[in-house]
């Protein structure tokens, strides 16, 4: 039978209660389950003198040290880091640490239903069954695993995020993410199961092209629209192009790359006149380590809510990223997670990567009144910040993500791209800034140049060394819409 409140107590603790549960849950978690089986944190405690039982509090997490993509990079002495993240138990831990009453379940269990049940018990909490990658932001994908536990949580997560978006049963959901071993088409997946909603995933452009997916959304006529969002723009502009209606769509779900107010603008108005007014736009939050994803709730196109936080299942801390310094409530810093119910792959304070401005509040929701704590929806990648060296003196650091912003909220602009490159192609001359732009049929090019200079300047203190305007199926050439995962929209060809 489905979960009709998906979200259980979590969404109506005080924040008092809700921390003294994870605190609860966080020590039995490292006591129980990661210092007996996971080989990499079990040296990382030991290594530096952290007895597990003095973890107790949220408070305690300072103590241990943070966790980041660099500790799963592979070397020539260790080219299988991924596996010490495993949890990896066996009679001889259990026996040793796991407290009286949960051996004596185990003993109980085995004299009521033999030892065979509960070995293929213990199989299904721990055993790996599933697997995913990250997307190879460090140039090498790391696999992350699951056991059934672990997938039965990703059923969990997708159900709460359907809650969320307030989809009934009735409701039918078509999925553009791209078919791959990635989080996003899974998330989907499990949460549709879960909530018994009929979901029908293409696969994105590599599985059923742009025709196939407008085909699927005229023949399925669905309420609900998910996928990355350069591709669900692209699919929907040529449905408009072709002269369709889609009153059907009543909200849009997108993941896997940063919204912003002016791109939801743009994709609303695309949908209105398509006859689909109204139309709810959320975004979504999720990385591979974290193995589930998290959601903002119904709100008007500018306003947003935030990503709803699962209490029971993780904890966030916001970070100073140059002193690790722990951030106060509401405040800017690096996102660090830790699971408080993983098997499989587990991590503890994993640096992200993402820098979040607005932090996290723990106040209930304006919007949909749960009491869960919400991270900000301002989320950028550190490593997006480049150094460009823009003259022979010195380089300026530069925010990619300022890029997107400023490109994808101008209305002139139908799609772009930007390049970072070396002058001439030389290794040893000045970098260049090149922004390559699908206009819309009415726009003034010399306009719209002018424009891009002035917010460009007053965002990043840098203008473009050149503009050029290029047909749109050409564009979509580039961006590699219908062959990539996600849209190719700053590419950097400068040699490494």
């Amino acid at each position: 039978m489905p979960n009709i409140d998906p979200w259980g107590t979590i969404a109506s603790l005080s924040t008092g209660q809700m921390r003294r549960q994870q605190g609860r849950r966080l020590s039995r978690f490292i006591n129980e389950y990661v210092y007996p089986f996971s080989p990499y944190y079990r040296k990382l405690f030991d290594r530096n003198k952290i007895d597990p039982k003095s973890i107790r509090t949220i408070g305690d997490l300072t103590r241990i040290p943070v966790t980041s993509k660099h500790d799963f990079i592979t070397t020539e002495d260790h080219p299988e880091k991924y596996r010490d993240f495993i949890l990896q138990p066996d009679q001889e831990k259990i026996r040793k640490y796991w407290p009286a009453s949960k051996r004596a379940q185990l003993v109980a269990m085995a004299l009521s239903k033999g030892k065979k049940y509960v070995k293929s018990c213990l199989a299904e909490e721990f055993r790996p069954s599933f697997i995913t990658f990250t997307t190879g932001t460090t140039n090498q994908p790391i696999s992350f695993l699951y056991s059934a536990h672990d997938v039965r949580n990703l059923h969990t997560s997708g159900a709460r995020m359907l809650n969320l978006f307030d989809i009934e049963e009735t409701d039918r959901i078509v999925s553009m993410f791209p078919y791959a071993p990635h989080l996003a088409f899974w998330q989907v997946v499990f949460g549709g199961l879960e909530s018994n909603v009929l979901t029908l995933s293409t696969g994105g452009g590599k599985v059923m092209g742009t025709d196939g997916n407008i085909s699927v959304l005229m023949k399925m006529k669905p309420s609900v629209v998910l996928g990355v969002p350069g591709y669900v723009y692209h699919v929907l502009r040529e449905a408009r192009r072709r002269g369709l209606k889609m009153p059907f769509i009543k909200k849009v779900v997108l993941g896997a790359a940063r919204l912003g107010e002016g791109f939801k603008e743009k994709l609303s108005e695309i949908l209105e006149s398509m006859g689909a007014g109204g139309v709810s736009i959320f975004g979504t939050y999720g990385f591979t380590e974290a193995r589930c994803a998290w959601a903002e709730c119904p709100t008007a196109i500018d306003v947003s809510s935030g990503y709803h936080l699962y209490s029971d299942k993780e904890i966030f801390e916001v970070i100073d990223p140059k002193t690790g310094a722990v951030r106060g409530e509401g405040e800017d810093g690096e996102l660090v997670y830790t699971s408080l119910d993983a098997r499989g792959s587990v991590v503890l304070r994993y640096r992200t990567g993402d820098f979040v401005k607005g932090g996290i509040t723990y106040e209930p929701c304006p919007h949909c009144k749960r009491h869960v704590p919400r991270i900000a929806s301002d989320i950028t990648r550190l490593s997006d910040v480049k150094d460009l060296k823009l003259s022979k003196v010195k380089g300026a650091l530069v925010n990619l993500n300022h890029f997107s912003s400023i490109l994808s909220e101008i209305k002139s602009i139908d799609e772009w791209q930007v390049e970072l490159c070396k002058k001439d192609d030389d290794p040893f001359e000045v970098d260049q800034v090149i922004i390559y732009i699908s206009p819309v049929d009415d726009c003034q090019q010399d306009q719209v140049k002018e424009e891009i200079k002035q917010k460009m300047l007053l965002a990043t203190e840098i203008t473009p060394n050149e503009i050029y305007f290029i047909q749109l199926q050409d564009m979509v050439d580039r961006l590699a819409l219908e062959t990539a995962n996600k849209a190719k929209r700053i590419i950097d060809t400068r040699p490494q």
